[in-house]
This record gives C-alpha cells, sequence and structure tokens, in this order.
C-alpha cells in the first residue's frame, strides 16, 4: 500500500520499509471472526443493558495508534460525525494489547455527555474539523479528565456525546483498539454511514423497532459523507485527500 483507500489508512509518514497503519475499517468485513465477536459475545448484552433489550450495529473500526508516534485524535464527540435520532449510540472499545498511559488510552470527560447545547465541531469559517475549537478545549475542566488505561481485553464504553481523547503513542508498543459502535433499535441515522458498513443496521439483540425515538435536543450535521471518508484522524490532521470513493 502507498496511500489510503477505503478499507486501509495510512499515517503521511508510512512507507514500505517502515509501515504506519493508523486505522481498518469495517473489521467485520475483513475477517468473520470480528463479526463473530460482534455476534456470539458479551458485548451486545452489555450494550443491550445500557440502552434496552433491542440492540442494532452500526459500525466498526480498528484503530492501530502506532508505536513511536501513532497520532493523537483531539477532544470531540462521536455523533457529530453521524447523527441519529436520539442518543442511544455507545462505542465499545476492546484494547488488543496492553495499553497503559504510555501508549495513548482513551480519556473521557464524565458527564460531559450532559453538556447542553452541545460544541460545534466546524471551525468559525463554517469548515468541518472533526474535533472542539481551542477556544472551547479552553472552557473545559479538563482536570476532571479520565484516562481508561487496561489490560489485554479490557472493554470500554462511552456514549455517542461523551467528549474524549487519545494522547500520541510514544512507546515502544502499538495500541491497537477495535471499535463497535450499537445503538438501541428506535435510533436511526440523520445522515449516510461514512464508512458505509454492509451489517449497518443489523439487530444484534431482541427485535427491530417499528418506530423511531426521537430527542427533543438537536444534533449537528457533518458534511456530505455519501462518498466516503478514511478516518477522523485525516480529518483532524488536515490531510487533503481524506475523502475517498467507495
Amino acid at each position: 500500500m502507498t496511500k489510503s483507500d477505503a478499507i486501509f489508512d495510512l499515517e503521511s509518514a508510512h512507507r514500505a520499509d517502515a509501515p504506519r497503519l493508523r486505522r481498518v475499517s469495517n473489521p467485520v468485513e475483513q475477517h468473520p471472526a470480528f463479526w463473530e465477536y460482534c455476534l456470539n459475545s458479551a458485548m451486545p448484552d452489555i450494550v443491550a443493558d445500557l440502552v434496552g433489550p433491542d440492540v442494532k450495529f452500526h459500525h466498526s473500526k480498528l484503530n492501530f495508534k502506532w508505536a513511536h508516534g501513532g497520532e493523537e485524535v483531539k477532544w470531540h464527540y462521536d455523533i457529530s460525525f453521524w447523527p441519529h435520532t436520539n442518543y442511544s449510540p455507545l462505542t465499545v472499545g476492546t484494547y488488543l494489547y496492553d495499553c497503559g498511559m504510555e501508549q495513548g488510552p482513551l480519556a473521557v470527560i464524565p458527564r460531559s455527555h450532559m453538556i447542553d447545547p452541545m460544541l460545534s465541531q466546524y471551525d468559525a469559517k463554517g469548515n468541518w474539523t472533526g474535533c472542539l475549537s481551542d477556544a472551547d478545549c479552553a472552557k473545559l475542566d479538563l482536570s476532571k479528565a479520565v484516562y481508561l488505561p487496561g489490560p489485554a481485553g479490557s472493554l470500554i464504553v462511552h456514549n455517542c456525546r461523551t467528549l474524549h481523547y487519545c494522547a500520541r503513542n510514544e512507546s515502544n508498543l502499538g495500541r491497537p483498539l477495535l471499535l463497535n459502535t450499537m445503538t438501541s433499535a428506535d435510533a436511526f441515522p440523520y445522515t449516510v454511514n461514512p464508512i458505509k458498513p454492509k451489517l449497518d443496521q443489523f439487530v444484534l439483540r431482541g427485535k427491530r423497532a417499528l418506530y423511531a425515538h426521537h430527542d427533543p435536543q438537536p444534533c449537528l450535521v457533518p458534511p456530505d459523507w455519501s462518498k466516503g471518508y478514511t478516518s477522523i484522524f485525516a480529518l483532524q490532521q488536515e490531510e487533503k485527500e481524506e475523502v475517498v470513493v467507495r
């Protein structure tokens, strides 16, 4: 691989003799073990405990955060990338390697999902940045941030409105983090799923919803993702070739 495509997202410094992989999109479509994990592990049962008995799949991704400089992910909300009719979507992370503080674990601000109105992920000129502005970050009490390290196999769960962040990985060990996003069955996306998984809206637990549940609080809408994009890394790093046609 010499450049990113719809599946593999590469760091700008990637070379054949020094590979730098940032993300694999839709791992459930790359190997059956990933979909088996979604179907038959305790993971969707945990989500059902949190959002109700009926659970749908939305998407998956595998973020690598390569050793010796794996890029940071700036403070952001997930839901602004793929807005839904309600705020039930949860992202479940599974650490595939041990993750200590030196690997750049996920950090969250507790109760930030209750900030209303939500902060924007557009800049002052109306350009989508995929993260909070420096000015908005300066208003947050980052001393309250909680970091979530853990051994291989650990699960971390955050709500779609929870502000979260990951530092760079300067260690000798990569930090592959498998992320699966699931929703209550009565949550329906307003916009196209940016990585276009074939299994989007698959019912993992319970039954399909006959009615959509609409949260009264508004939800920020992102740019048109109909042509897809490689990753949040490319967006936040302002790379010029972040959009790919599938």
